[in-house]
């Protein structure tokens, strides 16, 4: 089963989803793995009163079991006030060692 689908399934079982939006950004990196790379912007209300830090440790824990499986995660983690705000979350930069 490809990782994409399994890392969306566990954050919509475990978090109140407002907003999410998981890109596979693998094709940015150097190396030969398809899923490799993802940036991962989540919208919850369970992030209120959460500093970054803890909101990635809560996504961290349920991702727990996937995460040897790929090599990097970029986390923007916002509460439903904040991502109204803002509306996007930031552009991944190109990896140095990328193509």
């Amino acid at each position: 089963m490809l990782l994409q689908p399994q890392i969306e399934a566990a954050i919509q079982k475990h978090f109140s989803v407002f907003f999410m939006e998981l890109l596979n950004e693998s094709h940015m990196h150097a190396g030969p793995a398809a899923e490799s790379h993802f940036k991962l912007t989540l919208v919850s209300d369970d992030f209120n009163g959460l500093s970054q830090v803890k909101r990635q440790q809560a996504v961290y824990r349920v991702l727990k079991e996937l995460m040897p499986q790929f090599h990097a995660l970029a986390l923007h983690t916002y509460s439903l006030e904040e991502w109204e705000q803002v509306q996007k979350a930031p552009t991944s930069p190109r990896c140095t060692g990328g193509h």
